[in-house]
């Protein structure tokens, strides 16, 4: 309870200070509209047909690119922490394509997919996919010896052991990467929107709102969502952690 207040605290003092700021000149409110404006507009805009139709469309792809990342990422993970030969052959090909901006892709992805859902959704996963294999294959290594020799002594079979010992082993880990991805995986989808137009979504709904209308109160409003979206999944996945994987990260959510 007591954290719960000072993070209060500390949020109600940021905005006190924003609007501070604003209205003391010291910044232009037609580029940084005051926290009350804001907060106005962020309320309003759930009764703004076109962003329920893009918060619907930019957290739906959010949910199925952070599902397609635990699913790719977690088996390739176990499996190149499992086999060391299979690591070192493809390593080279995994450190060429981690640090490839995706943004950097969205040509290629476009002349490949189209423009639609499925473009954000793929460089969405791309982007997102590594927090969870490099801890995946973290936790591999990290695997106390003794569990994995006491199953092999009871002749405990590799199916029984994936799923009794191997991944309960890693999960921790594993998580702590996928609340790394659902932050990289929606800054990636709300660019991609922002950048291709062709796709419905937040992205969409703050070009439109900054460049053709210039009504920087529903950007940040806009922005306000989306920055609230983040910290809600982020503290579900911490509570996960923290409630049933056995650790959470030092010091809190990170």
């Amino acid at each position: 309870m007591r954290v719960a207040l000072r993070r209060l605290i500390g949020l109600i003092a940021f905005l006190v200070l924003w609007e501070v700021i604003v209205r003391v000149g010291l910044l232009p409110s037609n580029v940084l509209p005051p926290a009350s404006t804001v907060l106005v507009r962020f309320a309003g805009l759930f009764g703004n047909a076109d962003f329920i139709t893009g918060a619907v469309s930019t957290l739906l792809s959010w949910a199925i690119a952070l599902g397609l990342t635990v699913l790719i990422a977690v088996p390739l993970g176990v499996l190149l922490g499992s086999v060391r030969w299979l690591r070192l052959s493809i390593s080279p090909i995994v450190e060429f394509l981690r640090p490839l901006p995706a943004v950097a892709l969205i040509p290629l992805v476009i002349l490949l997919l189209g423009s639609d859902a499925q473009t954000k959704i793929t460089l969405a996963v791309f982007a997102s996919v590594w927090p969870v294999l490099f801890n995946t294959i973290y936790a591999m290594g990290e695997i106390d010896r003794q569990i994995l020799d006491t199953a092999r002594v009871y002749r405990t079979p590799p199916l029984r052991q994936l799923f009794t010992v191997l991944l309960p082993s890693i999960a921790p880990f594993t998580m702590t990467g996928v609340r790394l991805s659902a932050s990289i995986s929606l800054i990636v989808l709300v660019t991609t929107e922002y950048l291709t137009l062709g796709t419905v979504g937040i992205g969409q709904f703050v070009y439109f709102s900054g460049t053709t209308s210039g009504r920087m109160d529903m950007v940040l409003a806009a922005t306000v969502f989306i920055g609230l979206a983040g910290y809600l999944v982020n503290s579900g996945l911490l509570g996960v952690q923290r409630r049933w994987l056995g650790w959470a990260a030092a010091g809190g959510a990170v």
